[in-house]
């Protein structure tokens, strides 16, 4: 099976780590030898109610049951699809009331991209410096990171950059700027919060020049960060959302949400302003529809930030320089790319599964279901702080 997937599936690194999964359950995956894999990465943010949640099985078994793909996005009224917006319209802050279904992050940033450009008639768009927002060309293009993206120049036109948290960067906002895309928290870069209101002088700056403002919640959305959305924390309402990744408890999805007269503009001048064969699948929907109400129903996020302290508890060593992130989003950032690679690479033969972040070479990635409990966190964190006993410099 190794070789054939090495050999058959395009590959994104010279050395991916090539589990090889029998099934996933809770907060474990399982290989094919039967070792029980403890998991602290939630298929990168992806899987907010852990693996294989029964109300999100359930929906899912249901839904296929009834009928699949029957039409392309937008034209059929589909239960699954229309109830999940409107529900998910009614935990948000006006004027966010309409919801684009998508197929990923990516395709999402590229909804928004677009409308922020058809709604304002501008061109401009301003992102911040070791952004990432997906690998799309358009997604690319407002990627704040040149060695990942100087290959496949020319990329789109007309993007500035900014630095994340630095307020003098703001002026570059002008009347020409149609939006302004940030991540609500820096994912590849570390982790990084907003800090000093940064959030709320964007939006302020946004407003003087009629820009809109475009928050990233692809990874921190749904829950992770103890709020719905983590734009929640630093009380500063995007003009149109983004989210992905944990919408749909690991089925492939992603929306962008605005104001209903902002979505009405990709009707018209020119019709199908978007398009997308399989956004809003129903199937999936579903499975959004029970993440949704699993994660607002409950006591998940108020938990999340109960299990924050905890990790922030237990994991002290003298080579865990900090701890960067917000609730079950959360980067220990080692002393050196080496110990990071260390602590990752061995703890997974130890069961216990870490990742890496795309820009910051020296931080562990724990982003692990929402679902984890008090006794899985002590165990992996037991694991951790083992292994960096055990590093020889």
């Amino acid at each position: 099976m190794k070789e054939d997937f090495l050999k058959y599936q395009a590959q994104t690194s010279p050395h991916p780590l090539a589990m090889e999964v029998s099934h996933a359950k809770g907060s474990y995956i399982y290989d094919r030898q039967g070792k029980a894999h403890l998991d602290f990465v939630a298929g990168v943010s992806a899987c907010s109610l852990g693996h294989c949640h029964p109300l999100v099985t359930e929906a899912v078994q249901s839904q296929i049951t009834k009928y699949m793909h029957v039409m392309v996005y937008g034209e059929y009224v589909q239960e699954p699809a229309v109830t999940y917006t409107k529900l998910l319209a009614s935990l948000l802050p006006s004027p966010l009331e309409t919801t684009y279904l998508v197929n990923s992050g990516t395709e999402a940033i590229e909804g928004a991209l677009k409308l922020a450009r058809r709604v304002t008639g501008r061109s401009e768009l301003i992102a911040a410096h070791n952004a990432y927002h997906g690998n799309t060309m358009g997604s690319l293009s407002v990627m704040g990171y040149e060695p990942r993206k100087s290959v496949f120049r020319p990329l789109i036109p007309d993007i500035s950059f900014v630095r994340f948290n630095v307020e003098e960067d703001l002026q570059k906002i002008t009347e020409k700027t149609a939006g302004v895309l940030l991540e609500t928290i820096q994912g590849g870069a570390g982790f990084i919060e907003p800090q000093k209101d940064y959030l709320k002088k964007v939006r302020q700056r946004c407003d003087e020049v009629g820009a809109l403002l475009i928050l990233d919640e692809i990874q921190p959305g749904f829950g992770r960060t103890g709020r719905l959305f983590a734009f929640e924390h630093y009380e500063s309402t995007p003009d149109i959302l983004v989210m992905g990744k944990g919408m749909a408890s690991g089925l492939p999805v992603g929306a962008f949400t605005a104001s209903e007269a902002m979505m009405r503009t990709l009707q018209r001048g020119p019709k199908l302003g978007h398009i997308t064969t399989f956004g809003g699948n129903p199937v999936i929907a579903a499975a959004s529809l029970a993440t949704l109400k699993v994660i607002t129903s409950g006591t998940l996020m108020a938990d999340t930030l109960f299990k924050e302290r905890l990790f922030r508890e237990l994991l002290k060593h003298p080579l865990i320089k900090d701890v960067k992130g917000r609730g079950l989003m959360l980067a220990l950032i080692m002393e050196s790319a080496k110990i990071a690679d260390y602590v990752i690479l061995s703890c997974a033969k130890k069961g216990l599964i870490l990742f890496w972040l795309l820009f910051e070479p020296r931080a562990v990635r724990i982003s692990p279901p929402l679902t984890l409990s008090e006794e899985e966190i002590k165990k992996g964190c037991g694991i951790i702080l083992d292994i960096l006993t055990k590093y020889k410099q």
